[in-house]
């Protein structure tokens, strides 16, 4: 039977999948960089995009190695936001920007000024953090790079160039902090005219799932691919983890639990946001993906009670539920996401008895603005009568996940490859057996691991919570 190979590229490595038809693993391979992102105490945060191949090639040099020539088709993610000027011969003209990279902070307004009319039509601003800002900034202090530069590429590009042997391409999700107009699937005007950047140094775009190229001869050898198979557009890392969460239909929504909370759903309607809280990828089959992330998560976690006892802690915090505490648990200064609030702090209201119950309580807390945020979604016109699915460290807390699906009134599935290697894989397999249907392939490959159910007694009780942690964030402010 064939293969699908998903490949993606994070910020300490690589990791590759191999999948059949019905979504099984049949081998996965792993390769960290050798040296960490160079970041600088002036916000600078730059990586040398060589070890993006490295790490790659040696995964897709091990998967191979098992599988032979099975591999159908292979799609690539990486992080979003992440941009990197390369010679026509594919070779990096200076280290890659990260997507974390802050160096072009005072920038922004000018460049949201140019992209005011983009801005208003797909309904989100451009922060110092996207690539667009971070390119203005490399014209102004490097124009001898940018001169030389045949393409600015994204960090999935750069890898799809080393694939096929074409670095001219680019997709649509990771296009968007660059300004892509996600509508025409072009790139705006305003870029060349008022920003000057040449758009003839801009990648071809495609939408994810569509085939780019085919790995090339000279590829060959270094990866064990065989030449000729076919390389598939693939998306940003948080699309890619997104498809693999299962969530595949209008309404259908995922909330991942990682260092922070983030939601996204798909929606018939581009969602637009005056605030800022959400705003919208371009779904491969044309639907939209509003999605935001707030600032609480596991962080709060981790900082608040040390990594090492969360897993005994969430033992116990079962039966100190309903907590004594009222939680906002932020642990940095600021919140983007129910509300946006440069100012806001976590606090605790109330009195807890032991650190059982004060962990039940940050808990309750999490899972309270993973509910408000999607409120706040679907009172910008989203659609949020689906299936909801959960990915990330959360899933791995049995407490926190049934206290979500308490707050949400509803079940909450954990998928069993949740990992964005998979969703790249979905993408190659959506074009290579699935007629170019990504939902197709998520309904027959996507395998559910658990399905978290609500906690009937708390339901009453979560309600009540949220009401009084909305008065209290409207009295100190926030709001």
């Amino acid at each position: 039977m064939d293969l699908v190979c998903g490949l993606d590229v994070g910020t300490s490595g690589a990791k590759v999948v191999a999948v059949d038809a019905h979504g099984k693993v049949v081998t996965k391979a792993e390769c960290r960089f050798t040296a960490p992102p160079y970041v600088r105490a002036s916000g600078w945060a730059e990586q040398d995009a060589e070890q993006w191949w490295k790490a790659s090639r040696i995964c897709l040099k091990q998967v191979s190695s098992q599988v032979g020539n099975r591999i159908a088709a292979i799609a690539v993610d990486s992080t979003s936001g992440t941009v990197v000027p390369v010679d026509k011969r594919g070779q990096p003209l200076a280290p890659a920007l990260m997507y974390n990279d802050g160096r072009a902070s005072g920038l922004e307004s000018e460049v949201q000024r140019a992209a005011q009319s983009l801005s208003e039509r797909l309904g989100y601003s451009f922060p110092a953090a996207f690539s667009l800002v971070k390119l203005v900034w490399l014209q102004r202090e490097k124009p001898a790079i940018v001169k030389g530069t045949y393409k600015f590429l994204h960090a999935a590009d750069f890898l799809v160039g080393r694939l096929t042997g074409d670095f001219s391409c680019t997709d649509t999700s990771n296009a968007l902090k660059s300004g892509v107009d996600l509508i025409s699937g072009t790139w705006p005007e305003f870029i060349e005219k008022q920003l000057g950047l040449p758009l003839s140094k801009f990648p071809k775009i495609f939408r994810p799932g569509e085939k780019m190229g085919e790995v090339s001869t000279a590829t060959t050898e270094e990866t064990g691919l065989r030449a000729g198979t076919p390389v598939i557009a693939g998306a940003s890392d948080g699309t890619a983890s997104f498809l693999a969460s299962g969530a595949k239909s209008v309404g259908d929504w995922n909330l991942t639990l990682g260092t922070t909370l983030a939601i996204r759903g798909i929606s018939k309607n581009l969602i637009r946001d005056p605030k800022g809280r959400i705003y919208c990828h371009r779904h491969p089959e044309g639907y939209w993906l509003p999605g935001g992330a707030s600032n609480v998560g596991g962080e709060a976690l981790i900082k608040t009670f040390g990594e090492g006892k969360l897993s005994s802690l969430d033992e116990t915090a079962m039966h100190s539920l309903p907590s004594p505490v009222l939680v906002y648990p932020l642990v940095r200064k600021g919140e983007r996401m129910p509300f946006v609030s440069s100012h806001a702090e976590g606090f605790v209201i109330g009195r807890a008895g032991d650190e059982g119950e004060l962990y039940a309580g940050y808990l309750e807390g999490i899972a309270m603005v993973a509910v408000w945020s999607l409120e706040e979604a679907k009172t910008l016109g989203a659609e949020g009568g689906g299936v909801f699915f959960l990915s990330g460290g959360g899933g791995r807390g049995k407490t926190l996940g049934r206290l979500m699906a308490s707050a949400l009134r509803k079940a909450l599935v954990k998928p069993k490859e949740p990992e964005a290697a998979m969703g790249s894989a979905l993408l190659a397999s959506a074009w290579a057996w699935y007629g170019g249907k990504v939902s197709r392939a998520q309904a027959e490959m996507v395998q559910r691991d658990e399905v978290f159910e609500p906690i009937s007694e708390m339901i009453q009780p979560l309600e009540e919570k949220l009401g009084a942690l909305k008065r209290e964030c409207q009295q100190r402010g926030y709001l």
